[in-house]
């Protein structure tokens, strides 16, 4: 009598493909698996729309807290009350940024549209944060040669790349940090002074010059992720991570060195998605730590971190003059309402306007003070002259138009000009 196949509950499908048929049994199906939980059916659904893995992850830790937050209870079981009591508690007692309160609303969103696949008519009771704009923490070339000089100093392992080429490469392009750090070999072309940025933001290709200054430490930090990937490959380790299907497609690129890291990390780490254990590239982490402790060392009184390297670039680039569309390309925004930011920084500050106080003249030295005040050129280094008055005439009526015959002497006396307080008071705002 044959046995009857038997049903594996709690395998999954890996665990089929992986596990031996028993003697005098038939081999599970897979149709016999126990449904996905709902955080696995959430990326499952994030994947299949090809979001990011930091989106990814972001989704996740907030359905996970909304769950909790209402008691492990099933989303399935609540609904836009349950939601508003959770934005309100995020908002209230958390104190979260509006994009935070807006990440975590998408999130829900999300699971409730793509996975559970319910209506949501209470969002519109709901609504979204009003967005915030804030200006930008911009350091100056003073400050950003004291920060590359102090990163230049802090220890790094051989086989790693110096905390200063990687600073170099973020200001020197306007690149972010994970774009700098998931550059690859082939990415880099000396020959057009061209740096080539895959899948960035909103899985966006651009192109961005190659400093000058950076050809010959790159070409060093190359000789270094050569030397890691030979003893990679004489340890039989496996390959870099390839995007999409292209492992499969291309099964020995993964070894190849056009796709190696520029800059790979000392040690070797797990894939968050694959399990398999390779080599990866610098983890942002560690030199956001490096970063922090140069920026202590310096002592610069500004709150910066490593993005602070790429406002510095849009906004030295249109203090030299480039325009705003050049800067837009080179920083990869899709508006330039977002380049905009940046000329709010221009406009304010010693350099742009010339306050009224200024020209009263030297103030008088405080008790205990001996220190003298700074010259004119110090305090305004653009050199931009002072502003001198002007006296403004009011053009005579045969002035005005001179192709007209000239108006009687009469009629000159009859009317004559009013002054406009409109074009006053636009010109002096």
């Amino acid at each position: 009598m044959p046995f009857a196949p038997r049903v594996w509950v709690g395998c999954s499908e890996a665990a089929f493909e992986d596990a031996a048929p028993i003697e005098g049994h038939a081999m599970p199906s897979p149709h016999h698996a126990p449904p996905p939980r709902l955080l696995d059916l959430l990326r499952q659904h994030i994947r299949l729309l090809h979001y990011s893995i930091r989106t990814e992850e972001a989704y996740v830790h907030w359905v996970r807290a909304f769950i909790r937050y209402h008691g492990l209870r099933h989303p399935s079981e609540l609904a836009g009350p349950e939601i508003q009591a959770f934005l309100t508690w995020l908002a209230n007692e958390r104190e979260a940024a509006p994009g935070t309160h807006r990440q975590a609303l998408s999130a829900l969103l999300f699971l409730y549209q793509k996975v559970l696949r319910q209506p949501v008519p209470w969002i519109e009771e709901i609504g979204r944060p009003r967005s915030q704009r804030r200006l930008p923490v911009v350091l100056s070339m003073a400050e950003v040669q004291q920060l590359l000089a102090a990163l230049d100093e802090l220890p790094a392992s051989p086989q790693q790349a110096p905390y200063g080429v990687v600073a170099r490469l973020l200001y020197g392009t306007g690149m972010r940090l994970l774009e700098g750090l998931r550059l690859r070999v082939k990415d880099i072309d000396f020959d057009r002074r061209a740096v080539i940025v895959r899948e960035a933001k909103g899985f966006k290709d651009r192109v961005v010059m190659l400093p000058a200054a950076l050809e010959a430490p790159l070409r060093e930090q190359l000789e270094r992720a050569k030397a890691v990937w030979q003893a990679d490959r004489a340890a039989g380790l496996a390959g870099v991570h390839l995007p999409q299907a292209l492992a499969r497609k291309y099964p020995r690129a993964a070894d190849s060195w056009t796709w190696h890291w520029v800059f790979p990390h000392s040690q070797l780490t797990d894939d968050p998605r694959t399990g398999l254990r390779r080599r990866h590239h610098l983890l942002e982490g560690s030199f956001q730590r490096a970063f922090k402790t140069a920026l202590q060392a310096t002592a610069i009184p500004k709150p910066a971190s490593p993005h602070t390297l790429r406002h510095s670039f849009a906004t030295h680039l249109l203090q030299s003059g480039y325009d705003i569309r050049t800067v837009q390309e080179l920083l990869g925004h899709t508006d330039v309402s977002t380049t905009m930011i940046y000329t709010h920084v221009l406009r304010l500050g010693g350099g742009a306007v010339r306050s009224p106080l200024d020209s009263m003249g030297p103030m008088p030295a405080a008790p205990g003070l001996t220190a003298p005040l700074p010259a004119e050129a110090e305090r305004y280094p653009t050199g931009r002259p002072a502003a001198t008055v002007r006296t403004a005439r009011e053009p005579a009526p045969e002035e005005r138009l001179p192709c007209l015959p000239k108006t009687p002497p009469a009629l000159l006396t009859r009317y004559r000009p009013t002054p406009s307080f409109t074009a006053a008071a636009t010109s002096a705002s």
